[in-house]
């Protein structure tokens, strides 16, 4: 997506309003595609990475307007519980308490019948919860102010977690409670530890790749349907329609509900200039360039995948130039990605192509971003590393001629070097002219 800078997941219901929407939480030893233990072994690394500082993740509140999708909560939250119903919900850090059990709490909404008749029914603390969710220590929200603050009367540093924001957005969860904590407890710190969690989503394992790899196998899926409809004179709606369709029959599903891991880009002619475009609704016309920016996602995991195909099934000359431009450069960074080297080293590989050929001033953003569980998956700014999923996306945009072109693939930093997750869909020329000829 053009950016400023193993099993099918179908959704099921549930009895309770703690179970998520992959069905089966916990069941099995599993929990949303990942196994229990990996969310207790993330958990400890966190409790251990603070070392006697009192730590606080949210997951966030759900709105009592009826939203459009399921909402959906903030993504470290997921990360550390695999939880994805409980709204109101926080994980609680208390490296210095006595009982080894409440070292590490998830502290829940507590059950009330008549509001659960609304959103669904909810459990009772018990054994059966614990161990669904792997939680030694269950506690209803109530209690967090209690918890916090006599976490904070023994340790005297309550350490950030959640991304700082800019300051002209609302203040951070974590900051704004540990702000009210510390005006009750004289000598309470706050630090600043915000590259805990981003460090350990950032560098992905072995099972998350594997949910990746299976949301842009379905992905993959949703662009051969595409093609099958792109046509002159349908709609660029017909053809989202096609990929959604695509998507949910190979099981793609989310958190909220949606196929989608973003809001998808489908803009043909002039609109497929625009980097954020997605009214998706203008008719595709002979000769045009469709711009696609779409993808699945999978147990929450997403893909970004972006192909530029040409309206009449065959590129024009300037077309397939410009095209084949795009492609060298994207072959340029995908090169340049390795551990140890920057963004800015792999965004620089495709500005060298396009400056040498005089295009640089129709490439006005950033080469990509990590991946994961958000299709902008948390951000460090350290050197690219190994277990890093990133995408790498050069693209051209040209309005006067109504001409847009951008390609992209998610790419997984190896210790050697790159691993292309999405090579099987078709970029070339060749390969795109037939697989719209087929």
């Amino acid at each position: 997506m053009a950016k400023r800078t193993g099993s099918s997941g179908k959704a099921a219901g549930s009895a309770t309003g703690s179970v998520g929407w992959s069905g089966g939480e916990g069941v099995g030893g599993m929990l949303n595609g990942l196994p229990l233990s990996e969310y207790a072994e993330r958990r400890q690394r966190v409790l251990e990475a603070l070392g006697g500082s009192v730590g606080l993740v949210m997951a966030g509140d759900e709105s009592e307007h009826l939203p459009v999708g399921r909402w959906r909560p903030d993504a470290f939250f997921i990360y550390l519980t695999g939880i994805t119903r409980e709204s109101g919900a926080a994980v609680v850090f208390d490296p210095t308490a006595e009982d080894p059990t409440r070292r590490i709490m998830l502290l829940l909404r507590p059950v009330n019948p008549e509001a659960d008749q609304w959103t669904g029914f909810r459990e009772m603390i018990g054994t059966d919860l614990r161990k669904r969710y792997r939680f030694s220590s269950i506690m209803r929200i109530g209690a967090l102010a209690e918890v916090l603050c006599q976490a904070a009367r023994r340790s005297k540093k309550l350490a950030c977690l959640h991304p700082f924001t800019n300051y002209n957005q609302p203040v951070s969860a974590d900051l704004a409670t540990f702000r009210r904590v510390t005006e009750r407890i004289p000598g309470c710190g706050i630090e600043d530890r915000t590259d805990v969690l981003r460090g350990m989503r950032s560098c992905k394992s072995a099972r998350e790749v594997g949910l990746i790899r299976h949301a842009v196998q379905i992905t993959a899926g949703g662009y051969e349907a595409a093609c099958k409809v792109i046509r002159p004179g349908v709609t660029e709606a017909v053809v989202q329609h096609a990929m959604e369709s695509a998507y949910r029959e190979l099981g793609a599903a989310g958190p909220t509900g949606s196929v989608h891991a973003y809001n998808p880009i489908v803009g043909s002619g002039v609109r497929g200039t625009v980097l954020h475009y997605n009214d998706n609704d203008g008719p595709l016309e002979d000769g045009d360039l469709l711009v696609i920016d779409s993808g699945a996602q999978h147990f929450g995991y997403a893909a970004d995948i972006t192909r530029t195909y040409p309206v009449s099934g065959k590129f024009t000359a300037e077309q397939r130039e410009l095209y084949e431009l795009v492609l060298e450069a994207q072959r340029a960074s995908i090169a340049a990605v390795k551990p140890g080297a920057t963004m800015t080293d792999v965004n620089n590989a495709t500005k060298r192509v396009f400056e040498k050929a005089g295009m640089l001033d129709h490439y006005p953003h950033g080469i990509g971003h990590q991946l994961g569980l958000e299709v902008h998956d948390t951000q460090t700014h350290a050197p690219l590393a190994a277990g890093n999923v990133i995408t790498i996306e050069p693209g051209l945009y040209i309005p006067a001629r109504k001409i847009g072109i951008r390609i992209e693939d998610d790419i997984l930093v190896t210790s050697k070097g790159a691993d292309n997750l999405s090579s099987e869909i078709p970029k070339s020329v060749k390969d795109v002219e037939e697989m719209m000829a087929g």
